[in-house]
């Protein structure tokens, strides 16, 4: 397989850095990503109650895109990873979530035979010395009623480097028995990181090689967490 496919694979799955962040929520709305200032806003009112709630994995997903020689954005994804989250509705800035990730679980459309196994070898994600990403929330900014912005440690091949990730709160529940015995919370994130800093750097685009596969990687995430038992009827 040539070198420049090779690398348009594997950018791919760098991303996988990406996930990591997940747990914490998404895009906002509108600007405030960019302008990246608390805003004045309270915060939307839910009657899902504080406490340590769990990720729902059956409700959860990790996607990640990369620039491919400027024709597309390659998406993958990661099919297994956790996360806990401590929920506050009153005082979001005192919420955290940390995240772990299953870098063998990576996931890309139709590979070439042989190639996940590549990707996930010493010259790229290295999976078998380093199985898992891990994330970790150090702060959390409300920047509208609804979004905030998540700051964070992602830790993969032995660096660690800070990650931010734009979240929205999509609401929540106390509980809904008997159907969901326990309260629920959902949230959408959308990220980005450079792959570089964490070792990963074939097929990035130089002045001598211009063609290839992005630094940048952008990353999405779709996850729901069950929470304390829903108050008895």
């Amino acid at each position: 397989m040539p070198m420049r496919r090779r690398a348009a694979y594997a950018a791919a799955a760098i991303s996988v850095f990406a996930p990591i962040g997940l747990i914490s929520a998404c895009a906002p709305k509108d600007a405030s990503r960019e302008a990246g200032a608390p805003q004045s806003a309270a915060p939307v009112a839910t009657d899902a109650p504080a406490g340590a709630y769990k990720l729902d994995k059956s409700h959860a997903s990790l996607v990640f895109k990369v620039d491919h020689i400027g024709y597309s954005q390659y998406t993958g994804q990661f099919k297994s990873f956790d996360a806990a989250l401590v929920f506050d509705p009153v005082a979001p800035e005192k919420m955290s979530v940390s995240a772990t990730i299953d870098v063998g679980s990576l996931d890309i459309p139709s590979p070439p035979e042989g190639f996940l196994d590549e990707l996930k070898s010493p010259l790229w994600l290295n999976a078998v010395e380093f199985p898992t990403m891990t994330f970790r929330s150090t702060r959390a900014t409300l920047t509208g009623a609804d979004t905030a912005r998540i700051d964070g440690e992602l830790s993969f091949r032995g660096v660690s480097a800070p990650v931010a990730i734009d979240a929205t709160f999509n609401g929540g529940y106390a509980g809904f028995p008997p159907y969901d015995p326990n309260a629920r919370v959902g949230f959408s994130a959308r990220g980005a990181l450079k792959r570089s800093l964490f070792g990963v750097v074939i097929g990035v685009p130089t002045a001598e090689s211009p063609v290839g596969v992005g630094d940048d990687v952008t990353f999405e995430i779709e996850a729901e967490f069950s929470g304390p038992p829903a108050p008895a009827q």
